[in-house]
């Protein structure tokens, strides 16, 4: 993996509720989302103004048979804190719809 200086990775399971803090979610379970697509992050990372890479074919490395993608963002605050605030504004966006 090429680290670029200032981006950090969000994977879906680091918001996904369904995922135990051992299978990769770093956010507490009252903020996370169920199944996040990774559309819905890359759109809230662009209205957050995260400058988001969607990376399609990328494999979480605890869940390395499942293609769930990854998103590539600017690193602003800490990582969790970033996720967090990815988390909470899908659930806004899905009460919403």
């Amino acid at each position: 993996m090429v680290r670029k200086k200032g981006k950090m990775i969000i994977w879906p399971s680091n918001i996904d509720q369904s995922k135990s803090r051992r299978k990769g979610r770093i956010v507490p379970k009252r903020t996370s989302v169920k199944n996040p697509k990774l559309s819905e992050i890359a759109d809230v990372a662009q209205k957050l103004g995260l400058n988001p890479e969607v990376e399609p074919d990328k494999s979480y490395p605890k869940s390395w048979w499942e293609r769930s993608g990854r998103i590539t963002v600017d690193k602003k605050t800490k990582k969790s804190e970033v996720a967090k605030e990815i988390a909470k504004e899908i659930k806004e966006m899905r009460s919403h719809s």
